[in-house]
Order: structure tokens, then sequence, then C-alpha cells
């Protein structure tokens, strides 16, 4: 538990990570790192010392996670003890008095829609009005979800991003009766710890698997084709994809290169590869028709009639610049790139 002096008051911030696995040790490394104590809660009832062992394999893989950072020079070794000292795991046993003191319950049960009935049912009985409690299923709709949980008002969906103790990004998505009170204090408390927290629609895949899975896919597809191998498609994503994008959003390059480049692209390729799945999306179209170009006429996907074109790129670009510096992948004088030298 944190405690957190608030005027004449103070408060305790109980954490419960509902589920032993992969995400639920995530989950807990990420608020015990940021100074919370957050509990492991072996929902699944099991003999006690199969439980035990669980939640000690679980500790084992945080303590090799930090030991890991220890090796990179991101975290002192003389850390590790309290951190891993914040974390304490509970058995199926422990479950009324553990969630019955929680604030938050971070919902990681195995993707069945049967374990999630099972976990979201039991956890909203035991847990007072107030606890906000969030899946973190990377499939489920929250709406699908919501009708298990007594109180819909406090459950949303809070999709964390494999591995959770390194990914900034957390993606929100409340469902139609979540309360909005509920995903400001969820959001805001994930900030604190050092998340990145981004709003989506109750809307299957969220933000990024669902980008993902079009992407890999289309490699996959790629390789079956013959166009390229495995090992050359993944060295262009590394090289020039991946290195774009984390400067730059997608939607935020559109613009920056121009919607209509998009717009072409989209049709010449719709044609010779004769699939509509590379069809320009209606927005597309729309931002034609309203010359809504992007960054170089003023208005895209964004609006840019405040900003200065030649100063956006040059802030973009240093970005870049510095991101390939770091890499050692910054090209020098002679074609070489600075891990050649």
């Amino acid at each position: 538990m944190e405690e957190v002096v608030t005027g004449r008051f103070l408060l305790m911030t109980n954490i419960v990570a509902l589920g032993a696995g992969r995400m639920g040790r995530g989950i807990a490394q990420v608020f015990a790192y940021a100074g919370h104590d957050v509990t492991v809660l072996d929902f699944k009832p099991r003999e006690a010392a199969d439980s035990e062992k669980l939640l000690a394999a679980g500790k084992q893989e945080v303590a090799q996670n930090l030991a890991f950072l220890v090796e990179l020079n991101v975290l002192d070794a003389s850390e590790v003890e309290a951190i891993l000292g914040r974390i304490h795991g509970a058995g199926a046993d422990k479950a009324a008095e553990v969630l019955g003191q929680a604030d938050y319950v971070f919902e990681g049960v195995p993707e069945v829609m049967a374990a999630k009935e099972d976990a979201l049912i039991r956890a909203g009985k035991l847990t007072r009005p107030e606890c906000i409690i969030a899946s973190t299923t990377s499939t489920m709709s929250v709406n699908a979800l919501s009708d298990f949980v007594d109180g819909p008002e406090r459950f949303l969906n809070a999709h964390w991003l494999n591995p959770a103790y390194l990914i900034p990004l957390v993606e929100v998505s409340p469902g139609d009766r979540t309360s909005e009170d509920v995903v400001t204090r969820l959001m805001d408390f994930l900030k604190s710890v050092g998340k990145v927290p981004v709003r989506c629609k109750a809307s299957p895949g969220y933000i990024v698997p669902r980008i993902q899975s079009v992407a890999m896919n289309e490699a996959a597809r790629m390789v079956e084709e013959g166009v390229a191998t495995a090992e050359d498609i993944d060295l262009a994503v590394r090289v020039g994809f991946g290195l774009r994008y984390a400067t730059m959003g997608l939607v935020e390059f559109t613009d920056w290169g121009g919607v209509d480049i998009l717009y072409y692209a989209c049709n010449y390729l719709q044609k010779e590869l004769q699939s509509d799945r590379f069809a320009p999306a209606e927005i597309v179209k729309q931002k034609m028709e309203s010359g809504e170009l992007g960054l170089g006429h003023g208005k895209g996907f964004y609006d840019y009639s405040e900003v200065d074109p030649d100063k956006f790129r040059s802030d973009k670009l240093s970005t870049f610049v510095a991101l390939l510096r770091h890499m050692d992948m910054l090209p020098m004088l002679g074609g070489k790139s600075q891990g050649d030298r």
C-alpha cells in the first residue's frame, strides 16, 4: 500500500493485480517500481502449495527483470530489494480480504470468456463500490465484459503491451456505462507511475493491435508471395518503418508527406495488387475533396494554421537524427554508419 498525505488525511492506495500470470507480474513490477505496494492475487482456486509455488515463480521473474535493468544501468542494485518487498502474493483463500481493501484491480486472467466472466463476477462482488476494476484483455470489448461486474460504471479496459514493465503505452477503453470520473482517475493514476495512457472507443483491437494485425498479416503475405525473405522484410521494418514511426505517428506522417500521396498510392496498390484491402479510407477521399492535404496546406488530419512548417520539419528531423545517432545508424561521410567506424 502506498501512503499519500493529502491535507490532514492519510490515504492508502491498494492495488491488486488479479491473476498471477505474465500480465499480472508485469503490472505488479510497474507499480512496485513506482513506489507502490501491490498484491498479486492468484484468483484460481488451487492447493495452497501450488498457489505459493506460482506466486514465488512470479516474483522470481520480476527479480530477473530487475536484474536485467541493473545490468543495463537503468536501476541501482541497491533498489532491487525494496522494489521486490513492495510486491505481495495472495492465494484465492485471501481474495475477500485483499479485494475488499482494493482501490484499483487490474484483471489479467487468461483470454477466455468463461475465465473473464468468472473472475469479474467474483471480483465485482468482493470489492467496494468505489473500487475501479480494469480488465487488461487484448481482444475483448469492454461492453462485452461489463455485464459481469457489479457497478459497470466503475469498469473499463486497460490494455497493457508486453513487456508491461517496459512499454509506456496503456490503451484505455471505457464502455458505454463507464463513468467519466473513473476514466479520468485511472488515466491520471497510470500517468503517475510513468505510463502513457491513450483513450480509445470500445472497439475490437483497440489501436495498436488493430494496426499491428494488419501490418503483421501483410508481412506474412509478402513472404508467402515471395516478394522478399522474412529476414529482408524484418530488416526493412527495423531500419525503415520502425525508425520512422518512432519519431512520428502514422497519421502525423500522412500529413507530413501529404494526404494526396497516400490517396494515389492506395489507388495504385489497389489496382495493381487487385485487392480492396489497399483502397483509400473514406476520410482520405474526403480530405482530397476538401483540399486538406496536410502540413503544406495548413490542414490535414491536424490543424497547422498556427504552426511554422519549417520549424516543425526541423524539430522532427532533429529527433530522428538523435535516434539514428543513439542506435549507431547515422550515415557518415564515405558511406559508413557510426557503427562501422
